[in-house]
């Protein structure tokens, strides 16, 4: 019991934590002009819908919603060629870190769909919880930076 407790409350922390992160995200996202906006932040906001409505799934125990999105947040798109070699050339030495985020991610996603298959709450719950720590971990090593590089957004 006090497991599942502890399991909850790692939850609601993440939850708080990924909706302050992608609300801040988000709202860049509306501040920059659509001209100079990259694919990744439309990626972004897309993963960040997938989330939430991973969320929701969560809170309605709705496995069968989870199963579907958590492919979209597994297999999501990438950037362009050409805004790949951008933002490679800007993370720099900090490719491996930057691609060992996306691993975990996606291997966190596959993880969060066997478990919803399985109709297994609290492994669900688990997968979700590395999925939202895979996420925040790359937000706090990339995005700060990330925005002041190429919107020139503090």
């Amino acid at each position: 019991m006090q497991h599942r407790l502890m399991l909850k409350n790692v939850f609601v922390n993440a939850i708080l934590c990924l909706s302050m992160a992608s609300t801040g995200f988000q709202a860049r996202a509306e501040d920059s002009s659509g001209a100079n906006s990259m694919e990744l932040r439309r990626i972004m906001q897309d993963l960040g819908e997938n989330m939430q409505t991973v969320t929701d799934g969560i809170a309605r125990e709705n496995w069968a919603l989870i199963k579907e999105t958590a492919p979209l947040i597994a297999d999501h798109p990438q950037a362009p060629f050409s805004e790949k070699i951008k933002i490679l050339s800007f993370i720099g030495s900090n490719v491996g870190k930057f691609r060992g985020y996306d691993k975990q991610t996606h291997q966190a996603a596959r993880d969060l769909e066997l478990a919803a298959m399985k109709r297994d709450g609290e492994m669900v719950i688990a997968a979700f919880a590395r999925l939202q720590n895979s996420c925040l971990a790359c937000h706090q090593s990339f995005r700060k930076p990330f925005v002041e590089h190429f919107y020139g957004q503090h």
